[in-house]
């Protein structure tokens, strides 16, 4: 199957600025966009660090929600607490982990 990149878009009231997150390879990643790029190459993708998600996750912002339908709370807060800046899924998830991932 292909990997898709499910985006959330998040734009500035007046539209001159916008911010995009994405999950890819496991990993949470934003990026920042001018209106006038807006139909350029893509800009760069920089991975959230545990501690920006947690931020999210604290202050229960838009990007923290979509994450928990997209991810699962289970697999969203394992991301917040990582210790290595690699993190990736593991295979030995329990069950409703998965049952959650489905259902986003």
């Amino acid at each position: 199957m292909a990997s898709q990149h499910v985006q959330l878009r998040l734009e500035s009231p007046d539209g001159s600025v916008a911010r995009e997150y994405r999950v890819s390879d496991g990993k949470v990643e934003t990026r920042r966009q001018e209106a006038e790029a807006r139909y350029g190459p893509e800009g760069s993708w920089h991975r959230l660090t545990p501690q920006q998600l947690s931020d999210h996750v604290k202050h229960s912002t838009v990007v923290s929600h979509w994450l928990q339908r997209r991810l699962g709370w289970r697999r969203l807060l394992r991301m917040c607490v990582a210790q290595s800046p690699d993190w990736t899924p593991t295979h030995n998830s329990a069950p409703e982990d998965h049952a959650e991932m489905r259902t986003t």
